[in-house]
């Protein structure tokens, strides 16, 4: 739909109140500037993933979008019931990382409500670990250690730079594993201590999943740090948070559509920040599965090529 068309719109917009930002985050303003440019907007200030699938589903029928304003958690936890009643989604950066609006190129607020009023969108991928949805990543090991040592109250007072903490953290109680990897027709054995899949193009508060990697480009970006000492870990920090993982030796990388992992130990999985299943676990990914509301040629969404031109 063109942006010159004021035709009404009926959207249900999700607050995730307890989000870094949700509770304090002026969002009057725009929902006003909304409602003015012709988007009729129904406001749920929702306790869980429970209430929000709810009125999604209640509501459906009568929804042009739905709005989620929250963190990545929060916003992958509506990919299933979008999915389903195939409703295009509009997202509000309230979070910590807000790892997705970098995927698709939202970096603030106000320009996420010049995003709902342009109207311009976009069919991205779904990523799938064992019949769980995620948006962004999908990792096992030291990842799943950083989250565990996120706190709440310090992540609200330092935002993206408690990741970092967190990180030095982890890396104290990092553990090896083993890892048996099918990519599509291929296959691997290897050591490990983090291994992480990608839809997106960011995770972990604007680490890059792969140098290349895009939330529309039909694939799964694979790496898998290999145990190393401290100071080396340290060493390879920049390349990882670049996503220069084939500059790193002790670093695999792969992209495939279709990814089996097993590890000895059994391990739990998180995606988009949240525990989801455990190994041994099947990856794939959905191509064009949710229409997205995007900034219009938003440089995130678009391959090397097509930025090079």
């Amino acid at each position: 739909m063109s942006s010159t068309q004021k035709k009404s719109r009926r959207a249900l917009l999700v607050v995730n109140p307890k989000s870094r930002n949700g509770a304090e985050a002026d969002i009057d303003s725009g929902i006003e500037r909304l409602r003015a440019d012709g988007v009729e907007v129904e406001v749920l200030h929702s306790e869980g993933p429970q209430e929000t699938e709810d009125a999604i589903r209640q509501r459906h029928k009568a929804l042009d979008f739905v709005i989620v304003g929250g963190g990545d958690g929060t916003i992958s936890s509506t990919a299933r019931v979008l999915k389903e009643c195939q409703l295009p989604l509009a997202i509000l950066p309230l979070g910590t990382a807000n790892d997705l609006a970098r995927s698709l190129g939202i970096e603030e607020l106000d320009q996420a409500f010049d995003v709902i009023i342009e109207n311009h969108r976009q069919p991205i991928d779904l990523g799938v670990v064992n019949g769980h949805y995620f948006f962004n990543v999908a990792n096992m090991g030291l990842g799943v250690k950083v989250t565990e040592a996120q706190d709440s109250e310090i992540k609200k007072r330092w935002g993206v730079l408690s990741y970092l903490r967190a990180f030095f953290v982890a890396l104290r109680r990092a553990q090896k594993f083993r890892v048996k990897l099918a990519l599509d027709d291929e296959r691997y054995r290897m050591g490990s201590i983090q291994l992480a899949v990608g839809n997106g193009r960011y995770y972990g508060g604007g680490n890059l999943v792969a140098e290349e990697a895009r939330i529309n480009d039909a694939r799964l970006d694979l790496y898998c740090l290999r145990p190393r000492g401290l100071m080396e870990l340290l060493g390879m920090a920049l390349l990882v948070r670049g996503g220069k993982h084939h500059l790193a030796k002790r670093i695999f990388n792969a992209s495939a559509q279709h990814i089996e992992v097993e590890t000895k130990p059994r391990l739990e999985i998180h995606a988009d920040g949240e525990p989801v299943t455990n190994t041994p676990a099947t990856f794939s990914v959905i191509p064009r599965a949710l229409e997205v509301l995007v900034p219009r040629n938003s440089e995130e969404l678009l391959s090397e090529k097509e930025r090079g031109q």
